[in-house]
């Protein structure tokens, strides 16, 4: 993990919410935006707040891992 999200124009991220999410509860979900350098991860509820950073690698790792787990 990083510990600073890139610099540049936050209004220009394109965010996800998780296909996991509970969709009865649209304000209950993590969110993730791809920038070239990194995975951005906040949870919804909070859009202003912290922000995990991933090298995209580590984002592929975690992703493979929790999809088989």
């Amino acid at each position: 993990m990083i510990s600073q999200t890139p610099a540049g124009d936050d209004s220009r991220l394109e965010w996800f919410k998780s296909s996991y999410s509970d969709s009865s509860n649209s304000n209950e979900c993590v969110e993730v935006a791809a920038t070239t350098d990194a995975v951005l991860v906040r949870d919804s509820k909070h859009a202003q707040g912290p922000r995990l950073a991933f090298a995209s690698g580590a984002w592929a790792d975690f992703t493979s891992y929790a999809s088989e787990n």
